[in-house]
């Protein structure tokens, strides 16, 4: 039997939680059933992007012009065609509206994933008029939280009945060991008797940073042997840096700048941290899970769906500086509680949130 072909047709495949789902499908997929490639309608392709191509995945690219680009679907119709593919799996709003019009006509099937959303959230009169014909021609559309798939009901007029919820999966992070573990601290200057809280998130306005740091103020003034490590860069870096040296707080914040693989600096955190304004469902809690570590996330998104208030951590009321500073000073106090909720989130992980999982989900719907 000849393999299917999938294209997937995405932004770009820099390093992301987006570029993540489809390198963990296209890695995770039954090569004898499936020949997967890559259509980026931005350039550079990126890093992974590289990575796939040197192990085998073709991947093709163009340059999207401003404003609505005709020549992209033209080249897209043309890859379809020419690569005889049978699915096309859009990853995003713009990529899907550009699939779909390439595959009108065609045998492709197509589906279309949405893998986030923007705050605060909107729409328009033009979307209300074009989704509905847009998602007439998909066969198929994933979200990867209940949270999502709400917002393509309400702000992107699609129909919940053909929406169907695929979480995101990924490997278990493995674990590091104990020495690793103490150099790091010590090249962190963490002691030993030290509570740990981190996070690992773009240093971008959506992740509310700002807050986090102001919760964690509030924090060092009752325990004072705390420090807050913060792995990630953005535009955000100079301006969270000046809040540090105004809170007061500059020696008990660590930023690690950007970390390729980020695994060894959640193991040494205690607890995880997540203040973001808005969330599909986070790549980085997800590794955190897997390494048992307790949560303290924002009520944005899919958070909510992947902690579960009380059991595997504890999630607070979006962009609520009071509710989030007292979850955290609930969960260092409790020491005994968040060791608990550190087991059942590796639990919960195990149960829902492997990228095998995933793959079985969306390949149900390439079969």
């Amino acid at each position: 039997m000849a393999r299917k072909k999938v294209l997937h047709i995405t932004y770009d495949m820099r390093i992301g939680g987006t570029e993540m789902v489809i390198k963990n499908i296209i890695e995770g997929s039954d090569a004898a059933k499936y020949e997967m490639s890559i259509f980026c309608i931005e350039q550079p392709i990126g890093p992974w992007g590289k990575e796939l191509e040197e192990n085998g995945t073709e991947i093709f690219s163009k340059h999207r012009k401003d404003g609505f680009d005709l020549s992209l679907i033209t080249e897209i119709r043309a890859c379809i065609r020419n690569q005889n593919i049978d699915i096309i799996h859009c990853h995003q709003y713009t990529p899907w509206v550009y699939g779909v019009l390439a595959a009108i006509g065609l045998k492709t099937k197509v589906i279309f994933t949405e893998h986030g959303r923007f705050y605060p959230d909107s729409s328009s009169w033009k979307r209300k008029i074009v989704n509905p014909i847009l998602s007439f021609f998909t066969d198929h559309i994933t979200a990867i939280s209940k949270a999502t798939k709400q917002a393509l009901v309400d702000y992107e007029f699609l129909s919940a009945d053909k929406i169907t919820v695929i979480y995101n999966g990924i490997k278990a992070l493995p674990k590091v060991d104990e020495i690793e573990k103490y150099n790091l601290k010590q090249q962190l200057l963490i002691e030993d008797d030290d509570i740990v809280l981190g996070t690992v998130a773009r240093l971008d306005p959506i992740k509310n940073h700002e807050m986090m740091l102001n919760a964690f103020s509030d924090v060092v003034t009752k325990h004072p042997n705390t420090k807050l490590v913060i792995v990630g860069d953005g535009e955000l870096l100079t301006t969270l840096k000046e809040q540090c040296q105004q809170l007061d707080i500059a020696d008990k914040v660590i930023f690690t700048g950007y970390i390729t693989k980020p695994g060894n600096y959640i193991e040494i955190f205690d607890v995880f941290l997540l203040s973001s304004l808005s969330e599909g469902a986070s790549m980085t809690l997800l590794e955190a899970m897997s390494l048992a570590k307790p949560c303290v996330v924002t009520d944005a998104g899919g958070n909510s769906e992947i902690i579960k208030n009380g059991c595997n951590g504890l999630v607070t009321e979006n962009n609520n500086l009071n509710a989030f500073s007292h979850a955290l000073l609930q969960i260092i106090n409790e020491t005994d509680k968040t060791e608990a909720m550190g087991r059942a989130g590796q639990e919960r992980f195990i149960t829902y949130f492997l990228e095998t999982h995933m793959n079985q989900q969306y390949t149900r719907f390439y079969r």
